[in-house]
This record gives structure tokens, C-alpha cells and sequence, in this order.
């Protein structure tokens, strides 16, 4: 089980059954009354999506002076400079403008940073080079907002700038000759959630003039598409416009680069959705980045050449499995650290390493966060300085943390859920008890537990087929304020468990009344998930189509697994046996004879709950406890007799048992030295009352 709480969605009643009456079919209703969709008109609202965007660039501030020093710099025949972000959205950014200022007859230059020398953002160095170059004017994407001096500088040495971004301001805006960025305090324009390359798109729609959008849009729109799921933008307004129009243009679009990627990671010919673009072709962008090697993914995009283009995205994945292989040996050795740390440091991970390679540690703290439910600051080491990236969990404000923090620290920056920061290595072991004790101070109780969001839970098995999965797209694209849909199959049996992939992955067949189903959990193993055939298992998963030869079916996309907390039916009739003889209820002959436990049977399970109570105590799921303990315990109505047991051994203070919720039990085994009557209980007196015969009275 990778999360400790599902949420599943209670959508308010008659929802579900009056979009089902207006011809939704049942999985999407399920997910829109999820969302609060509860009309049809509403439905029909959050469906639709236009074909065209909202607002003129023109709404934006700074807008029109961008256009005509821009123009104004083409039309001299001057050299223009793009300066832009080693990320996804930096790198289509650059690629949609330079692209465009090309196709104007513009002499132009490109400037990307290395993420390891330069660091993020402008820089003097950087702005010098440009300018040495014949630069004599920089025009900013997806940066230079924050870049107040490094603007101050680009004007002493006779450099405009033009500023595109769309982060947040903080401080005076740069002296550029404009500033373009939704998020500038004056900046009247509706939509504030556009990513760098929509700031990008807008510029080049406003420099295209009236009556050349379309062309325009169809042109940049995949390069703005995937720039936007990439950035993880929230999904609606103009962004889901754009990402719509990106994913139904990518078979056609001009640029032969992406062409060449989908070839080499196996999508061409292939409908593509936000999913695609966010965990296939996005992470080998992204890769170039990192790795220390951006100008590959600008040179790919940029290529005109086929051929050019095959042998860049070829490059380009053998860079991302180098990513991801440097990646899984600095989360190996995390893992050795946090095994080592004491309890005390383990409510925020702070780690340390001089052998991390620094574009792949933020990659490595997000994991972390997760498969530990807490903040993780991960800090790569060198010549006494180190550069730290930190993730969030659980809505934790790093940057409030990191604020309280930063006598230790050299420099910092970011935002509540991400950010980096920069310390002297002397400095770590204090940040790390300091940092602990801030989450400790201001979670308390609280700290956070990992929780997963579940859209709905399953009623109708029957309800899983390939068609609902294909009216589920009309809820694409997917991203932040509109997720991928989450669900939940309860009470479900395990037929078949296989690895695959090398052991990497484990392949399930998953069985509820007459349905089967097929199903793969990535990266985990069946002695990770501790699951068996034959149990009774709850799942949350995605729904996708698995093409195998030229056949589609479909496929549970495992996000978490356990064992099922719902009861079966003769389970749900056997608590209810023992809350009717708690009562003081009148038991027939059979009922009172599955009752009946031996003093042996006791001992058994005695025993048995004490084995799965690690150090004399745990919180655990009710049913799966009672379960297990039957089962080890053998004998007659295992599950009956362990309800049994555990209701005599917590009223003969054997165990403290105290309810956590409706599913979790915290269960400590009390000290006892004496022999304990077990049959003093009352509700085995109460048994014994109406039973001729018994089977002990000893002590246990």
C-alpha cells in the first residue's frame, strides 16, 4: 500500500442518476458529479471546449512596447537574442520565437543555461556573450522577471530587453523596455495561468497582427501544448484551448523533430493525449535539461532535417535512460541515509551527497516525499557549498520553512510545493535538526499522511468496459484542476500475479462476481505489495486500452493496492454474530457452536495478533488484522473466531484496542504476569449461558 488514506468522492446525492437520465454514461457522470458537475448543462459547460483563444495579447501590459521594439529590431536588421529556461516549457518557448523571428528574415542567437554551471535564470556572463555577439536586443521567455540586475546590466552595455515570463513578481519589475508577465501586479489580463511558451505564443500572435492568428495557432500550437503539460499549468481557460488544439494538430505538425521522437519512443500513428505528453515525450525534453545538455532538445525541435532529427531524438533517449539510471542509484542511496537517521530526523529528510548528480536530485526528493510522506531536501555537495532542491508533501509550505531556516542558508528561492536553495556544508546537520523541528512545531499532530484522491469507487463492475473508457476522453486534457480520473474497485479477488519487465513491474488478473479484469502496477513487486492469489483485494486505478497484436483491451493501471477493507458478505454477517451476542441477543445451537472457542483456539490467536503487532504495537486495518490472525491461527470460522478473540482479549486487558476511524484500529499489547480467566468475559459468559456444552475453563 503506497498511501495511507483514500479519499473517495461523495458527490452529492442524485447527481450520478440525473446526468445518467440526461445520457451520460455511468463512469463519466461518476467522475463529473465527483467534480461538482450535478446538470446536464453543466456537464455540457465543463465538456465543451473552444477552438479558438480568449483574449487578445494585446490585454496584457507591456504588450504593445514588446511589439514595436521587437518589430522595430527586424525591420533594421538588427540580431535579436532568445534567452531561455533549460526546462520543457524554456525549451519550447525558445524554439516557437526563434522559429517565428526566423521566419520574419530576423538574425537571431539563442541562449539556453546550464542548469549545473549557470545556475537558473539570467546571468551578467551570459548577457555579455550576447552582446559580444552582436546582440542589441534580448528578448526574455519563461525568465528574466526576477532578473532586476542582470536587466540593470544588459542596459549599461547597450542591450534592450524584452522580458516574457510568467512567474510570479517579486520586488521592483526589471527596467526592460517591457515586461510581459500575467502575474505583474497591473497586468490586466483574465487568464493568469498561462505557462511560459502561452506568454510566448501570445507574443508571437501579437506580432502576426490581425487577421494571421489561426495560421499562427496552428502552427505553434503543439510546441505550446506540450510546453503546458509539461509545466503542469492548471487545465482550463486558454491553457486547455491550447493543449487541445496541440494534441489534435501533433500528426501534422511542421516540425520534424517531434515527429522524429514520437518515431523513437513508439507513438507515431498513435492517438496522444496529455498522458503522453506528460510521462513520454516531455521527461526526454526534459532529460536534455538536466543532464546538462538542453541545446539537444532546441537543436531536435529546431531541425529541418529528417534525418538530422532521427539521430537527435535517438540521442535524446539514450540521455533520458541515463537520466533515469543516475536517478535509481541516488534514490538507492537516499534510501541507505534515511535508513540511518534517527527517528527524530525523519519528520523532513534532509540529505547530503557529493556523488549526486544535481539535475536529477529534485526528481529524487518528489519520490521521496512521496514513499515517505514528508518534505525532502536533497543537497548535492561540492568544494564545501551545496545546491539543494526540496519538494513539498501534503500542502506543507517549504518556502515559509525554508524562511525560518535561512540563517543557514546562502540563498534560497521558489514557491510553497518546490524550491532550491544553496548552503555551506557545515551548515547541513544544523538545517536538518532545525528544519525537523519546524515541521514537528508547526504539523504537530498534523504532519501529514500521504492521501490519495479517488474520483469514485466502482459499484457495477459490468460498468468497466473499452466504451466507457472512450467517452472517459472527453474529459482530455488532463492536468492540474482537471486530473486524470481515479478509480476504485473494492472487494475484488487476486487470480493471477506475474512479474514482468525484467521483475520491475507486477502484472495482475483481478476478479469481482463475473467480471475479469487485467491489470499492471509499475515498478512494484509482489513482495512489495503483499499480495497473494486468492485475497481479497481493494484497488484505485487508471483506465486505458492495451494494444497487444493489433488488439486493443482493457487495463487497470494500478496506483494502489491493498488488502480490502471492505467486508464480504458472510464476513459482514459474522461481525454482525458478534455485536449480537455483545448485546445480550438469544443465539440458535449453530450459532452459539461457531462460537464456541477452545482455549487452545485462543492461545493460537493470541499469539497471532501478537506476531503481527511489531513492537507490541500498530495501527492497523481492521479487517485484513482479523483476517490474517484467523488465518495464522487455523481452525474453524477463522475471521469469526478472531472477532471473537480480539472483543475477550481487549475486555481481559490483553490488548488495548482503540478505533482510529470506521477501517483503523491502534492495537498495543498491555503488560500481564498473572493467569487471565478469559471465560470471566461477559460475552463468553453470555455464550456459555445458553450453550450445553463448553469446551474449557482454564486460564489462559
Amino acid at each position: 500500500m503506497k498511501f495511507a488514506k483514500w479519499n473517495i468522492s461523495a458527490p452529492a446525492p442524485g447527481a450520478v442518476d440525473a446526468l445518467r437520465q440526461a445520457g451520460y454514461p455511468a463512469l463519466l457522470a461518476a467522475v463529473l458529479a465527483s467534480r461538482g458537475v450535478s446538470s446536464a448543462e453543466e456537464a455540457a459547460a465543463r465538456l465543451e471546449c473552444d477552438d479558438v483563444l480568449s483574449f487578445s495579447p494585446f490585454v496584457m501590459a507591456d504588450m504593445g512596447k514588446a511589439v514595436e521594439r521587437i518589430r522595430r529590431a527586424v525591420s533594421g536588421g538588427e540580431t535579436i537574442a532568445v534567452f531561455g529556461d533549460y526546462d520543457v516549457d524554456g525549451i519550447t518557448s525558445t524554439v516557437l520565437l526563434l522559429d517565428y523571428l526566423k521566419g520574419c528574415g530576423a538574425r537571431c542567437l539563442r541562449y539556453i543555461p546550464r542548469r549545473i554551471e549557470d545556475g537558473y535564470g539570467l546571468s551578467c556572463d551570459a548577457i555579455q556573450s550576447l552582446r559580444d555577439q552582436g546582440a542589441t536586443l534580448m528578448v526574455t521567455v519563461d525568465c528574466g522577471v526576477t532578473g532586476a540586475e542582470e536587466v540593470d546590466f544588459a542596459n549599461s552595455i547597450g542591450l534592450d530587453v524584452v522580458v516574457t515570463d510568467h512567474h510570479e513578481c517579486k520586488g521592483p519589475l526589471p527596467g526592460a523596455v517591457a515586461v510581459v508577465d500575467p502575474h505583474r501586479p497591473d497586468c490586466p489580463y483574465p487568464f493568469k495561468h498561462l505557462a511560459g511558451v502561452g506568454v510566448a505564443l501570445k507574443l508571437v500572435l501579437a506580432l502576426g497582427g490581425s487577421g494571421n492568428e489561426e495560421r499562427i495557432f496552428s502552427r505553434y500550437c503543439t510546441l505550446a501544448a506540450i510546453g503546458t503539460v509539461a509545466d503542469v499549468m492548471r487545465m482550463e481557460g486558454e491553457n486547455r484551448v491550447i493543449v487541445l488544439r496541440g494534441l489534435n494538430a501533433l500528426p501534422r505538425t511542421d516540425f520534424v523533430g517531434i515527429h522524429a521522437l514520437l518515431r523513437e519512443v513508439g507513438l507515431d500513428g498513435k492517438p496522444i493525449t496529455s498522458v503522453q505528453i506528460g510521462f513520454t515525450l516531455a521527461p526526454r525534453i526534459n532529460a536534455a535539461g538536466r543532464m546538462g545538455a538542453a541545446d539537444l532538445a532546441v537543436d531536435l525541435l529546431e531541425t529541418e532535417d529528417p534525418g538530422r532529427a532521427e539521430e537527435l531524438a535517438r540521442e535524446l533517449c539514450d540521455l533520458n535512460r541515463e537520466r533515469q539510471a543516475v536517478e535509481q542509484d541516488i534514490c538507492a542511496d537516499a534510501m541507505r541515509q534515511i535508513e540511518s537517521l534517527p527517528e527524530s530526523a525523519r519528520s523532513a529528510l534532509v540529505l547530503s551527497s557529493d556523488e549526486w548528480h544535481q539535475g536529477v536530485v529534485g526528481i529524487v526528493a518528489s519520490r521521496l516525499s512521496e514513499k515517505y510522506a514528508c518534505p525532502s531536501f536533497m543537497i548535492h555537495t561540492q568544494d564545501g557549498m551545496g545546491k539543494g532542491s526540496c519538494r513539498s508533501f501534503g500542502g506543507f509550505n517549504l518556502f515559509a520553512a525554508l524562511e525560518a531556516c535561512s540563517s543557514l542558508l546562502e540563498g534560497f528561492g521558489g514557491h510553497e510545493l518546490a524550491a532550491g536553495f544553496t548552503i555551506r556544508k557545515e551548515n547541513i546537520a544544523p538545517f536538518r535538526e532545525r528544519m525537523n523541528g519546524y515541521v514537528r512545531a508547526h504539523c504537530g499532530r498534523g504532519i501529514p499522511v500521504s492521501a490519495l484522491e479517488i474520483d469514485a469507487a466502482v459499484t457495477d463492475p459490468v460498468d468497466l468496459t473499452m466504451d466507457e473508457v472512450e467517452q472517459l476522453g472527453r474529459l482530455e486534457p488532463y492536468g492540474a484542476g482537471n486530473p486524470r480520473p481515479v478509480f476504485a474497485l473494492l472487494g475484488a479477488r487476486v487470480e493471477v500475479l506475474q512479474s514482468v519487465g525484467q521483475g520491475r513491474h507486477l502484472k495482475l488478473q483481478l476478479s469481482k462476481g463475473l467480471c475479469r479484469f487485467d491489470a499492471i502496477f509499475f515498478s512494484v513487486t509482489a513482495e512489495e505489495c503483499g499480495i497473494r492469489v486468492g485475497d481479497r483485494v481493494d484497488s484505485v486505478f487508471y483506465l486505458q486500452g492495451n494494444t497487444f497484436r493489433g488488439r486493443t483491451t482493457l487495463q487497470l493501471q494500478m496506483i494502489d493496492l491493498r488488502l480490502s477493507r471492505v467486508p464480504s458478505r458472510h464476513e459482514t454477517e459474522n461481525l454482525e454474530l458478534v455485536k449480537h451476542l455483545a448485546r445480550g441477543g438469544s443465539l440458535t445451537a449453530q450459532e452459539a457452536d461457531r462460537l464456541n472457542v477452545s482455549l487452545d483456539q485462543f492461545r493460537a490467536l493470541l499469539r497471532a495478533m501478537r506476531r503481527l503487532l511489531p513492537g507490541g504495537r500498530a495501527r492497523v486495518a481492521k479487517l485484513p488484522f482479523l483476517r490474517t490472525a484467523g488465518e495464522l491461527a487455523g481452525g474453524r470460522e477463522p475471521f469469526l473466531r478472531a472477532a471473537l478473540a480480539l472483543a475477550v482479549f481487549e475486555e481481559r486487558k490483553l490488548l488495548l484496542v482503540a478505533a482510529v476511524d470506521e477501517e483503523l484500529l491502534d492495537i498495543a499489547l498491555l503488560p500481564w504476569e498473572d493467569s487471565v480467566d478469559l471465560y470471566a468475559c461477559p460475552l463468553l459468559r453470555k455464550l456459555r449461558a445458553g450453550t450445553e456444552t463448553w469446551e474449557g475453563r482454564e486460564a489462559l
